[in-house]
């Protein structure tokens, strides 16, 4: 959102294999002095509609959390689809294997029903694991 910031993502496998969960939590105090970013996300495959979906749950509490994304693979990217009440949200997660790193970029849809990028993260692998 036109600032810097520095996440701390860890991401593991759970329930028997189904769920990649990713923890995101923010690594900095907010100047505006409110709560920092937090984030639990469940991310699994449905082998029925074969498509991924992405539970998404945060320090805004239940009212978002009651979406679900979907999302297709297409080559090294997945892009999800959130129906938010305020309406949808995109969150794209593309691998480069190049450098060994995730893009994950987040676009919004305006009043004007034109997308823009809410948010753009580089997840580099951590040095200390």
């Amino acid at each position: 959102m036109g600032q810097q910031a520095q996440h701390t993502v860890e991401v593991e496998w759970v329930l028997n294999h189904q769920f990649l969960r990713i923890h995101e939590e923010d690594d900095l105090a907010p100047k505006s002095g409110g709560p920092a970013y937090e984030a639990m996300a469940m991310l699994g495959y449905d082998n029925t509609s074969e498509r991924y979906v992405l539970h998404w749950m945060d320090i805004y509490g239940g009212r978002y959390s009651e979406t679900l994304g979907y999302g297709a693979r297409n080559g090294n990217e997945i892009r999800f689809t959130f129906e938010y009440p305020d309406g949808p949200f995109h969150s794209t997660f593309r691998w480069k294997p190049d450098s060994g790193q995730w893009q994950w970029l987040m676009e919004s849809k305006n009043k004007q029903g034109q997308w823009f990028e809410f948010a753009g993260v580089t997840l580099v692998r951590s040095k200390t694991k």
